[in-house]
C-alpha cells in the first residue's frame, strides 16, 4: 500500500508507518498531527486510485517526530582570480521529520500483501538433493581403493 503526495511543490511516495523529511513547519510540535489532503495516487495492492489532478476526499495523516532537522551545511565560494574578490556564503536546510500513518481514500480496494514462507522453499531444496542419485564406483575405482588399503596394511 502507497500513496503518491504533494507538499511543499514537492511529490513524496509514502507508505504506512515511514518516516519522511518535509520542509519546515514553524507552528508544529513533536507528537501533533499533520494532515496531507492533496494526494494524487493511491495503491492497494489491487488497482490504483489516480487522481485528475487530486483524488477528491483523500486524506494521510502523520505524526510529527522532530519539528526542526537541520540538513547539511553547504558552502558557496565566488572566487575571482587576480582580482582579490572573495564571496564566501553558506546554506543550510531545515526540515520537520514526521511518521506516516493512516490512509483515508475512497474508493480504495485494500488486497493484504500474502507474507513470504522460507520454510517450505528450504525444504524443497533439500529434497531436490536426496532425488540427485549418488554416483556408484565402477570397477576401475574399487580395484585403486583395494589396492590403497592394501597398502596402508602392510
Amino acid at each position: 500500500m502507497f500513496a503518491i503526495i504533494e507538499d511543499g511543490g514537492r511529490q513524496y511516495k509514502v507508505q504506512p508507518g515511514q518516516q519522511l523529511a518535509i520542509d519546515l513547519r514553524d507552528e508544529v510540535e513533536a507528537g501533533q498531527e499533520l494532515v496531507f489532503d492533496r494526494v494524487l495516487l493511491a495503491n492497494g495492492g489491487a488497482s490504483s486510485v489516480i487522481g485528475r489532478p487530486l483524488i477528491d476526499g483523500a486524506t494521510i495523516t502523520a505524526e510529527v517526530v522532530d519539528p526542526l532537522l537541520k540538513g547539511v551545511k553547504l558552502e558557496i565560494q565566488k572566487i575571482r582570480r587576480r582580482k582579490n574578490s572573495r564571496r564566501h556564503t553558506g546554506h543550510r536546510q531545515k526540515y520537520t521529520v514526521v511518521t506516516i500513518g493512516e490512509f483515508s481514500i475512497p474508493g480504495l480496494e485494500v488486497i493484504e500483501e500474502p507474507e513470504t514462507e522460507e520454510a517450505p522453499v528450504a525444504a524443497e531444496v533439500t529434497a531436490a538433493s536426496e532425488e540427485t542419485p549418488v554416483p556408484e564406483e565402477t570397477g576401475a575405482e574399487k580395484d585403486g581403493a583395494a589396492e590403497a588399503e592394501a597398502t596402508e596394511q602392510e
